[in-house]
This record gives C-alpha cells, sequence and structure tokens, in this order.
C-alpha cells in the first residue's frame, strides 16, 4: 500500500471523535485506507444487499454485531442507520467507534448533519496527491504522462491501462451515481455533458453556453452539475471577494478532481497527443489547484483557494488565503522560465500592497529559483507551496 497522508490525521480524529466519516471519489482509496488505519475494525459494505437489506430492516440488530464499533462503508446507501449510531454513541461515549466511508458527497453529509453533528471528523479523501506518489516510490515518468494517467489508485497499485480504466470507471460508476441522485434518461447526452466540462476545464464557468452547447435546460445544466460534485468528480473554483478598487467577476472557475479524467473525457489518446493538445495548459492548472486542494483535504481541512480577476482582466491564478494575509500563485505550463511570467504577479502586488505575501510561480520546468522575489517552483516541487 502507497501511504497516505490523511492516515496520521485519521488516527488523531479518532481520539476527539467517536464516529470518523471519509469521504471523496469513487476508487480513491477510502475504503483501504480505512482499512489500514484500524485493521482491527470489523468490515462490512452496505454495498452488499443482503448487509443492506439486514441494515434496513433491523438496523438494531444490524449495529448490534458491532459491539467494539466497525467501518461501515458506502454508509450513505442506508439513512435509517444514523439515528441507531447517534444512540450508541452517545450511550457508549467511546472515541473512533464507527468509520463511514462514502462517495456521494450530497448522501453522507446530509444524513451527517441531521443527525450526527458534532461527532463526527470528516476527512475528504481525493486521489493521490504527488508527494504521495514521489513518497511511496512510484515512478511518476514525465509531466504529460502524469496528466494524462492522473492518480486515481487502481491505475497504479494494478499497472492498468489508463484508458481502459477511465473508459471503465465513467460508464459504471459515475453513471450509476447519476441513477442513484437523479433521473437522466439519456445517458448519452450526459456523456455529452460531462465531455462539454473537461472541454471548459480552468475557464468561468457559463450556465447558459453549457445548456446550449449540449442540448438542454439551464435548470438541466445546473442539476447535472451538482451531480458530478456530489460524486467529486468536478469542483469550482470562487473568486475571491476582495476587489482593491477594481470590480470584480464573480462567476467561479470549473475544474477535474483528478487531470486523467478530464484528458480522457477530451479524447487525448497518450501523453505525445497531450504534449500538442490545446488543453495542455488548462490540464497543468488544473493538476497544480487540484494538488493544493489535495493538501487541505487530506489534512482535515476545508478550502482556502480562490482565484482573482477584475474586470480589466487583470488575474491570479490561485489565491491562497491565510487568514488576513493572500499568498498569489501563478501558473505556467511551459518548460521553460521566462521573466514574462511575473507580470501578473507584479500588477497584483499593485493592487494588493502589504496583503499580499510571498508570491509564488509554479512551472512546468524542473528547476527552482527566486527572481525579483517570486519564489519559482518546479511541478516536482509543489508540496513546498503554503
Amino acid at each position: 500500500m502507497i501511504p497516505r497522508q490523511a492516515t496520521s490525521i485519521l488516527q488523531t480524529l479518532a481520539l476527539g471523535y467517536p464516529v470518523l466519516a471519509i469521504t471523496g471519489p469513487r476508487q480513491a482509496g477510502k475504503t483501504t485506507l480505512a482499512q489500514a488505519t484500524f485493521p482491527d475494525k470489523r468490515y462490512v459494505s452496505l454495498e452488499d444487499p443482503d448487509e443492506r437489506a439486514f441494515a434496513e430492516e433491523d438496523p438494531r440488530g444490524f449495529l448490534a454485531r458491532f459491539p467494539n464499533g466497525a467501518i461501515l462503508d458506502e454508509a450513505q446507501r442506508c439513512p435509517a442507520l444514523f439515528s441507531y449510531l447517534q444512540t450508541i454513541v452517545d450511550a457508549e461515549k467511546r472515541m473512533g467507534m464507527f468509520i463511514l466511508t462514502g462517495s456521494q458527497q450530497f448522501g453522507l453529509l446530509t444524513n451527517i448533519t441531521q443527525t450526527l453533528a458534532g461527532r463526527v471528523g470528516m476527512i475528504q479523501l481525493l486521489p493521490f496527491s504527488l508527494q504521495e506518489l514521489q513518497q511511496g516510490s512510484i515512478p511518476i515518468g514525465n509531466l504529460d504522462e502524469l496528466l494524462w494517467r492522473g492518480m486515481y489508485p487502481p491505475i497504479y497499485d494494478r499497472d492498468l491501462d489508463p484508458e481502459r480504466w477511465l473508459a471503465n470507471y465513467v460508464m459504471t460508476y459515475l453513471e450509476r451515481d447519476v441513477r442513484q441522485i437523479i433521473s437522466v434518461h439519456n445517458l448519452n447526452l450526459f456523456q455529452r455533458f460531462i465531455k462539454l466540462c473537461a472541454a471548459r476545464c480552468g475557464q468561468l464557468l457559463n450556465l447558459s453556453n453549457l445548456a446550449n452547447d449540449c442540448g438542454i435546460t439551464h435548470g438541466t445544466v445546473r442539476s447535472w452539475l451538482s451531480v458530478l460534485e456530489a460524486s467529486y468528480v468536478v469542483f469550482l473554483l470562487q473568486p475571491h471577494h476582495r476587489n482593491f478598487g477594481k470590480r470584480l467577476v464573480k462567476t467561479p472557475k470549473l475544474y477535474f478532481y483528478d487531470t486523467g479524467l478530464a484528458a480522457f473525457l477530451l479524447g487525448i489518446k497518450n501523453p505525445e497527443h497531450l504534449s500538442i493538445h490545446s488543453s495542455r495548459g488548462a490540464l497543468f492548472e488544473n493538476f497544480v489547484i487540484g494538488e493544493l486542494l489535495k493538501r487541505r483535504y487530506h489534512h482535515g481541512l476545508p478550502s482556502n483557494l480562490y482565484f482573482w480577476r477584475n474586470n480589466t482582466g487583470n488575474e491570479i491564478d490561485v489565491l491562497i488565503e491565510q487568514g488576513e494575509k493572500l499568498q498569489p500563485v501563478e501558473i505556467k505550463s511551459s518548460q521553460t522560465f521566462s521573466p514574462d511570467f511575473l507580470n501578473g504577479l507584479s500588477t497584483w502586488a499593485s493592487y494588493a500592497g502589504g496583503l499580499s505575501t510571498k508570491p509564488t510561480l509554479v512551472y512546468g520546468g524542473d528547476k527552482n529559483m527566486t527572481r525579483n522575489g517570486v519564489e519559482v517552483q518546479s511541478w516536482l516541487n509543489i508540496q513546498t507551496v503554503e
């Protein structure tokens, strides 16, 4: 098993909460993490029809089998259990008793907030981070190969062909999640919608444009987008609210949690194809923002990432909120550093003044340097950006 950064945080949370919840995309390694971190806990999957029927028909009897707690996989499949879990953990007052995992953000979180609020320590587990692969001594290859392959654990654990695995992932997990959350009568149209989202990776979200291109209503776009967010396929990066005397763009940007999935949906066949593809820059930007997000989520923290753009076109790819300070991060996919890359950061500094801290540029090269007070970091060293 490749060690996960979330392991130590889970162990810490188990000392202070009776219930732990691990949520994230399907096949991100939630079950593996739970079993590796708590090897003495019994494991039961509520995807199993017999187990789920038992839990729904006799919740007390189902939970009575686990006097020392258990790992309940895909817990959102049985909402009736949550009230009984609350009764048990309140009576037992033991920490780290039950570990819940779930892939659907809305289903699991809704049940937690309704019945287990204040009793649950949460971790959002995303696919491998670059640092986890590096620490696990996993061959990464070059940048284009990493962007194309993505970071879902099965691709590395089982040495699978990324294109085949991702094709099956879309057909099975994503479509099943769609059917469980909302009724979609035309799955081909939904697949077209996902591909159109991939084509807009790193762009401002324009719901009307997306609806017109897909041939669906504005409301349907919102509904389907919420499914992709709930299933940890896409996320929206919000604009920062501080305007510095200029009118701001208020529309979020669309990104994927995994660049490999986005590349597959774009029809990119191999790393060589990606190296000349028009979306390479957007995928690299997506990769960097995804790595920054993983570091927050895998430490049990919410996102503190934003972007900034004003009405005159000045933009910063990422703002990391650090209390009252803001760290600007620019992202360039080129392997060769150019002084022009720093122009946006210089403009930002003139607006932000003392609110700006430690400007950073992440680029596609392999050298780290400092230029005009800006930390220039290689993508291979992204874990140092904070």
